[in-house]
């Protein structure tokens, strides 16, 4: 089948079947004229690395509901926008998020340019996410490859070459058959038909639109695609964290530095995460160790945290980080390692 058969037959699919998300103009509504915000566009982009859409939803909704604009979102305190994100991980995304948008207003009027290379110029946005802005919300014809258009190539043309070696060639692959026109309908339907169709376990070949020139099915090998390199496996690091607390109800927490994982965020003060942590407690006071850890997975490593608890003196002076009132502690903006401490550490503060 020619490419552009291809295209106009995976269209035809979207045109019925496309997944309704709060932040996607569907095909019939850009049709009858609508045009998707690329500021929603953008922030669901950037939300979406890494994670569900499930996952995403509730996110999104909170944030387009208390920041609709990207002036609103550039107008943020740092604070709020990195306690909304808290449960999403990867925070430098939301770092960028603020980065990004007081640089839309700043320098673009509160515009966003609606080229790939104009996107690609603003602080925080990589190739991806600029291809998929032009794409979706500027109908620019810029091909846009996540896992899922990587798998639905690897299958379509049974590429057995392993990731990450072969991301060049999907990549080729995928930008045969970007059209000129309908280039953000055809990106998102190449993404849906991975995420619905063409899964990673138990492909529904018998109803994909595909099916018929898919050479991956015709060979019995669709299921076992895209290969992946074996991954060597993750390290494991260890590290303290100290939960203290006031007479008074206050907790001790502090900022972690702007640059590195959690960067920005508040968290329990502790040691480096490292194979032999040796840092000394925040505060003099009697610490105690729980019997229990906190494992987190990271995307590199594993990490497997020692706690330990302590009433402070009202008086107590900390050497790094700050008293928060009770009032102001909310458990649910923390970062989620820090959140999983806190779950442990409560009822014996």
């Amino acid at each position: 089948m020619r490419d552009e058969d291809l295209t106009r037959t995976l269209l035809d699919w979207y045109d019925v079947h496309a997944r309704e998300m709060p932040w996607r103009v569907g095909p019939a509504a850009r049709r009858a004229g609508m045009r998707p915000d690329p500021y929603r566009v953008w922030l669901s982009e950037v939300m979406l690395q890494q994670t569900t859409v499930a996952a995403v939803r509730g996110y999104f909704d909170r944030f387009t509901w208390r920041w609709p604009t990207v002036a609103d979102l550039a107008a943020a305190q740092d604070d709020a926008v990195m306690a909304e994100w808290a449960g999403l991980g990867y925070y430098a995304r939301a770092r960028n998020l603020l980065k990004c948008a007081r640089a839309i207003v700043a320098d673009h009027g509160g515009r966003f340019p609606d080229t790939r290379a104009g996107l690609q110029a603003l602080p925080g946005i990589g190739p991806y996410t600029a291809a998929a802005v032009a794409a979706i919300a500027f109908d620019r014809p810029e091909t846009v490859v996540d896992g899922n258009v990587e798998r639905v190539m690897a299958r379509l043309h049974a590429v057995e070459s392993p990731l990450p070696a072969v991301k060049g060639e999907l990549g080729r692959l995928a930008a045969r058959l970007t059209p000129a026109e309908r280039p953000g309908d055809h990106a998102q339907a190449v993404m849906d038909l991975g995420a619905t169709i063409c899964t990673p376990r138990n492909p529904a070949c018998g109803i994909c639109p595909w099916r018929g020139p898919c050479a991956g099915r015709a060979a019995g090998i669709a299921p076992g695609l895209p290969r992946k390199s074996p991954k060597a496996p993750k390290p494991v690091r260890l590290g303290y964290a100290y939960v203290g607390r006031r007479a008074d109800g206050a907790w001790l927490l502090e900022r972690r530095p702007d640059k590195g994982l959690l960067g920005g965020m508040l968290g329990w003060p502790g040691s480096a995460w490292c194979d032999a942590p040796d840092e000394a407690p925040p505060v003099a006071a009697d610490w105690r160790l729980l019997g229990a850890e906190v494992r987190h997975t990271f995307t590199h490593f594993h990490l497997r945290l020692h706690v330990f608890t302590a009433r402070l003196p009202q008086e107590a002076d900390p050497g790094r980080g700050m008293f928060l009132a009770p009032q102001e502690f909310r458990p649910a903006a923390l970062p989620t390692v820090m959140r999983k401490v806190f779950d442990l550490a409560r009822d014996a503060v």
